[in-house]
């Protein structure tokens, strides 16, 4: 679990980031004490205006500093392939407000309906003609059952038919993540 001071720290290397990025400058340094922002971890940035999602990228790699992955993840999250004809623009950085989502390792899931609780884990369907992933918060948000939470991120996210995650070839990982935003 983060600090309330890692966690501000987080958010305000993603806002800094992403002010930068559309000014086109270098994101300025943001000095990084904790512990916990030095260890290699993965996460999510996404951003919302007014509610609406305007971007959302992530890494499930274990290899880069948790504050350096915000701030790529965040610069990223300003070309999210969705929103390539509608990008964010600097008018709009006020507005936004900006989630990160830091990820515990994913566990590989014999019985995906029996070991997924919703709002708890975030999913990883693997199979060999696509992957996708949802974080624990949209079962939240959108109050789908556990049935549509796995269709909906084979079909919608992996680009797969609905019921690929009862397929042998298919892998559903779960995972946990730690949010907080703005």
């Amino acid at each position: 679990m983060l600090s309330e001071d890692d966690r501000k720290t987080l958010l305000r290397i993603a806002r800094e980031t992403i002010r930068a990025e559309l000014e086109g400058l270098m994101p300025p340094e943001v000095p990084v004490e904790g512990e916990d922002l030095k260890r290699p971890t993965a996460c999510f940035v996404s951003l919302h205006n007014h509610g609406r999602l305007r971007g959302c990228i992530g890494t499930f790699q274990y290899t880069t500093p948790l504050w350096k992955i915000v701030r790529r993840m965040a610069a990223q999250a300003l070309r999210d392939p969705r929103f390539v004809y509608e990008p964010v623009t600097s008018g709009e950085l006020q507005d936004l407000d900006i989630e990160i989502s830091v990820l515990s390792p994913m566990e590989k899931t014999k019985d995906p309906l029996a070991e997924i609780e919703l709002g708890r884990h975030g999913i990883m369907i693997e199979s060999p003609w696509g992957s996708g992933c949802f974080l624990p918060q949209v079962a939240t948000e959108t109050g789908w059952s556990k049935e549509e939470f796995l269709s909906r991120c084979a079909a919608g996210k992996a680009h797969l038919p609905p019921d690929a995650w009862k397929s042998p070839d298919t892998t559903v990982y779960r995972f946990e993540a730690e949010v907080f935003g703005e």
